[in-house]
């Protein structure tokens, strides 16, 4: 019997190769791999885009988080702590995806203490009452899944697996939101104004949270091109439109946009213009709560240092005993 030697694809070295690989690799719509070679640009941008993901994430259990000594029972305690361990898990599973491209976390912990990273300009903004809780599941979650559940045929392996679970508790995450606002709504009077208001003080800084419009956004066209997102901006932001005015109607809440309205002839909802030069100061540092934000998020590093360092003796010794039981 003559033995088959094993088919193997041909080991591709020089840059030229590597390029044209890369490319069809994308061509067929399959995933980029960790042990892949990218373009540096490529790898510059998914850490880019995961680091803020991550960022926001983390950033995003302030918001919330300042409620849960506050919530009115004890189901809606343990609902609010679940979401919030949830963000926490979601911050870490990103984290880990860049890590696979070569990024240290503690490097863009740094970064984003430092202000050298973004993070989603949503979180700048205060939650004023118990309302506040509510429309962030309802609007700010429900914009969320409009933007990252194309996320989860992301190029990027590692990024596209951690999106899958993300949406999933996202998901979760916008229910939770909307049953309490109905709750909220069948209330008193006081109950249902507070609701409203929430809505008008979020309407906006929601719809900003697909990043500025496509005519002003550098990184939209080659990030298509790559696979890294499926949709530019503003369609993500029509469709978040469209989906949320019949839940608004239900609700029975007015959106604060004089220019809504059913556009018969596209098929769409017509909304008014977003205030840009809002989005961009708090972008830029400028927000109601960006500096809150940041120095609560260095305050929670520091006093973390401890556990890391434990950590870290930990592993040392697990690994060091693991030599000798080898020897």
């Amino acid at each position: 019997m003559v033995a088959m030697a094993a088919v193997t694809e041909p080991e591709v070295t020089e840059p030229a190769e590597l390029r044209a690989h890369f490319d069809r690799t994308l061509e067929r719509g399959r995933r980029i791999e960790p042990r892949d070679w990218v373009p540096d640009k490529y790898r510059a941008t998914m850490i880019r885009q995961i680091a803020q993901h991550a960022h926001s994430e983390i950033i995003g259990m302030q918001p919330e988080g300042n409620w849960i000594t506050r919530a009115p029972s004890l189901r809606r305690k343990a609902i609010l702590i679940a979401k919030v361990q949830d963000e926490a898990g979601h911050g870490m599973y990103l984290y880990s995806a860049a890590e696979t491209l070569g990024a240290d976390r503690a490097d863009l912990t740094a970064k984003l203490i430092s202000g050298r990273q973004k993070y989603s300009s949503i979180f700048n903004y205060p939650t004023l009452t118990y309302a506040d809780v509510g429309v962030i599941g309802w609007l700010v979650d429900g914009a969320a899944i409009c933007n990252q559940v194309p996320l989860c045929r992301s190029s990027y392996g590692p990024y596209a697996r951690a999106m899958v679970r993300i949406c999933k508790e996202e998901s979760f995450h916008q229910r939770q939101g909307y049953e309490l606002l109905l709750t909220m709504m069948r209330g008193s009077a006081a109950q249902r104004a507070m609701v409203q208001d929430a809505t008008d003080r979020f309407w906006w800084p929601s719809l900003m949270m697909f990043g500025p419009p496509d005519d002003q956004s550098p990184n939209t066209a080659q990030s298509m091109a790559w696979g890294v997102k499926r949709h530019t901006n503003d369609e993500l932001r029509q469709r978040f439109v469209d989906m949320t005015m019949p839940q608004a109607e239900k609700l029975g809440v007015t959106l604060p946009d004089p220019g809504l309205g059913w556009n018969a002839e596209r098929g769409h909802y017509d909304f008014g213009p977003v205030d840009w030069d809002e989005f961009m100061a708090v972008v830029k540092g400028d927000g109601p709560c960006n500096a809150q934000r940041i120095a609560r998020r260095q305050a929670a590093h520091e006093e973390g240092a401890w556990v890391r360092e434990a950590a870290a003796a930990h592993a040392a010794k697990q690994t060091a005993r693991a030599g000798k039981d080898a020897a």
